[in-house]
């Protein structure tokens, strides 16, 4: 039996009662739904205005750099989300979904994007107190480019679970 074969026998009484309940899969689908909404929402309106940030003078954006601090709780609760209601989707269908290319892609989307989300953490930091006015333009520059892969990232997400709803 293979591991894929164990995962489906090991999630079935799940996928049973997710599969005969609409109400049970309108929920779970909200959630994930939702959390991408609070999630996607939340880091793009945040890629905006890190962006719009960067191409001011250095002292307006002191206010940007705290409102993308800020924006990091509700977008990490969004994901959590996500990932919670993603495991209870996969769950209800174990066969299919880690048959499909297209879920693999998805996944790989999902780990970019938590990888650029860190270094958009790790790349706000230095920002107070950089060596010289150049040290700031280039953390702004560079907050600027994971911002523009934030965008692409999720709009590209949204494009592989709308090819993962058709493939599946």
């Amino acid at each position: 039996m293979s591991i894929v074969a164990h995962l489906a026998a090991a999630a079935q009484p799940w996928a049973d009662l997710y599969n005969h309940s609409t109400v049970l899969q309108s929920f779970v689908m909200f959630a994930h739904l939702g959390g991408v909404l609070l999630s996607g929402g939340g880091a793009v309106t945040t890629d905006r205005a890190t962006l719009a940030a960067a191409r001011r003078e250095p002292g307006e954006r002191a206010h940007a750099l705290q409102g993308l601090r800020a924006s990091h709780r509700a977008i990490l609760l969004g994901l959590g989300v996500v990932v919670a209601s993603g495991i209870l989707l996969l769950a209800a269908d174990v066969e299919t979904l880690l048959g499909t290319p297209v879920f693999w892609v998805k996944m790989g989307l999902l780990v970019a994007l938590l990888a650029n989300g860190a270094l958009i953490t790790r790349a706000e930091r230095p920002i107070p107190a950089p060596p010289g006015p150049e040290g700031e333009r280039r953390q702004w520059k560079r907050l600027a480019g994971l911002s523009y892969a934030s965008l692409a990232l999720w709009f590209a997400l949204v494009l592989s679970s709308t090819f993962l709803v058709t493939a599946a």
